[in-house]
């Protein structure tokens, strides 16, 4: 049965050993060939670095990045001034000929989030994808139920007239159980608001599925207990099956050489098509 696999990684931004770990990321990549790939925390610099390109460049993949903020020496600037970038990328091995940045509910907290999407033109269909990564303090619960209200509207949005479920990856920095997850997997309402994705992990995953986990000692240095982070999520498969879960599996949860890819491992998922 022909799958699309789909990849999400919260890449940890430039923390050291940050040359180490996009090589390591790189390795990985080419390893799990990923068509679809979501990543966070990944910073373009007005010197030229472009921490997607070096990931991605000669592995056949096009991406976009969509800035969840700029910063210059005197701080974080406006988006459309000139100024480094820390934000998401979504990869494609097909072309990507559409996409759209959305800045997400909660500036007035201190964070600055987005979500982007993107329409691929896939062999077999347009795929919408949106990433995203949302705030992080274990009390914004209420924030990010705002958050994903609005990045659920923006997922089905995108999938209107899309040949493909559309389908949501990223760092949600909530658990499974938090109101703002379960409101997207269709298990809770908010302000009125319901929809249904599937979690990958819910649906197939096998274990608990951490990828917060303080076997890595990136991790293990904020004293934050395990938790499951990370998420692949697709809309309803329609009656053929197509956007069915048919396996999810952790990504980049093993050291090399004593050196872990990233605070976050990843999830990757094989969709059918």
């Amino acid at each position: 049965m022909p799958t699309l696999r789909v990849l999400t990684l919260n890449i940890w931004n430039v923390s050291e050993p940050c040359d180490a770990r996009m090589a390591m990321i790189r390795v990985g990549i080419a390893a799990l060939q990923p068509d679809l790939i979501g990543f966070q925390e990944v910073v373009v610099r007005r010197d030229g670095f472009d921490q997607a390109a070096i990931m991605l460049d000669g592995l056949g993949y096009e991406h976009h990045h969509a800035p969840a903020y700029r910063w210059a020496e005197s701080g974080r600037v406006p988006l459309d001034a000139a100024g480094d970038s820390f934000g998401n990328v979504i990869a494609s091995r097909w072309p990507i000929v559409a996409h759209e940045r959305l800045a997400l509910p909660g500036h007035e907290t201190g964070e600055q989030r987005c979500a982007v999407a993107a329409r691929i033109a896939a062999p077999f269909g347009t795929v919408p994808l949106v990433c995203t990564h949302l705030n992080w303090r274990f009390h914004h619960g209420v924030v990010r139920e705002r958050q994903v209200v609005a990045v659920a509207e923006l997922a089905e949005r995108w999938g209107r007239g899309a040949d493909f479920p559309p389908i949501i990856v990223g760092d949600l920095n909530a658990d499974p159980e938090a109101t703002e997850i379960r409101f997207l997997c269709g298990l809770a309402s908010v302000d009125g608001r319901s929809t249904y994705f599937q979690d990958a992990w819910r649906v197939r995953g096998a274990g608990p599925g951490f990828t917060w986990d303080n076997r890595d000692p990136y991790t293990a240095m904020m004293f934050e207990p395990d938790r499951r982070l990370d998420y692949v999520l697709v809309g309803l498969a329609d009656t053929s099956g197509r956007g069915w879960i048919e396996r999810v599996a952790l990504a980049f949860d093993q050291p090399l050489d004593g050196v872990w890819a990233s605070d976050h491992f990843g999830v990757v998922a094989d969709i059918r098509v």
